[in-house]
């Protein structure tokens, strides 16, 4: 069932998203917990982000906000992302498996509108999970 002012699932076309994908060449236990981790969470999220558990809010330095709606450690994070207050929900899911010896960490980005910059979305996605790598 989708409440009022929540995406539904259903709703998301291929056209819709982007998808950023990265091997990190560490064990999904280390990825998880770096992730969850103050440098992790800014990395991902921007600078002054807090990840909580599901329906708790997020907001960055950078003036984008969301709200955690799935949290599966070691799996997945789920978070409505909005660039400011009028700005479209969109959603943002950064999945977790193991690949190998490392992670593969792939970061869909949905329910993006036509006037989105979407090579934009793809930098800053790019760059976050970049940084992710890093810590």
């Amino acid at each position: 069932m989708t409440l009022p002012n929540e995406i539904s699932e259903a709703d998301a076309k291929p056209a819709d998203a982007i998808e950023v994908v990265q091997h990190v060449p560490r064990p999904i236990a280390e990825v998880w917990r770096r992730l969850t981790q103050r440098d992790g969470i800014e990395a991902f999220l921007g600078e002054g982000a807090t990840l909580g558990g599901k329906g708790d809010s997020w907001h960055a330095a950078d003036g984008t906000y969301g709200v955690t709606r799935s949290y599966h450690p070691e799996q997945q994070v789920r978070v409505s992302w909005h660039a400011d207050g009028d700005a479209p929900k969109t959603m943002v899911d950064l999945q977790m498996e193991p690949e190998g010896e490392g992670t593969l960490l792939t970061l869909r980005h949905e329910h993006l509108t036509d006037d989105m910059d979407r090579d934009a979305l793809v930098q800053r996605w790019d760059a976050a999970m970049h940084r992710l790598t890093q810590i």
